[in-house]
């Protein structure tokens, strides 16, 4: 089992930066993919992110060189720097875990509660 906890999420006005972090509980967090996902009311939950057990990345094309994810193993964190940030990045965001198939959002197991980020015009 894996416990995730993210933090860093806000209000911040479009084209400023964010850096979400979200930490993982147990010894075995580097033998997981780690994912960033977002989901806005009515509307399904979004892979965004997502980073290999070897730190092979991944990104949706709404963020793709805006966003990204890295992974530090010694703190059992995973990171996601968000840059120029926009209206419709607005979301709430949730870290994830899977064991497999890393670039599918069927392949996450475990999940955290989320964290707020608001972009404002």
């Amino acid at each position: 089992q894996v416990q995730l906890v993210e933090s860093g999420g806000g209000l911040v006005q479009a084209g400023g930066s964010l850096r979400l972090s979200c930490v993982a509980s147990g010894r075995t967090f580097s033998t997981y993919a780690m994912g960033w996902f977002r989901q806005v009311p009515g509307k399904e939950r979004e892979l965004i992110a997502a980073i290999s057990w070897i730190s092979s990345t991944n990104y949706a094309d709404s963020v793709k060189g805006r966003f990204t994810i890295s992974r530090d193993n010694a703190k059992n964190t995973v990171y996601l720097q968000m840059s120029t940030l926009k209206p419709e990045d607005t979301a709430v965001y949730y870290c994830a875990a899977a064991s497999v198939r890393w670039t599918s959002p069927d392949g996450y197991n475990y999940w955290g509660r989320g964290t707020q980020v608001t972009v404002s015009s």
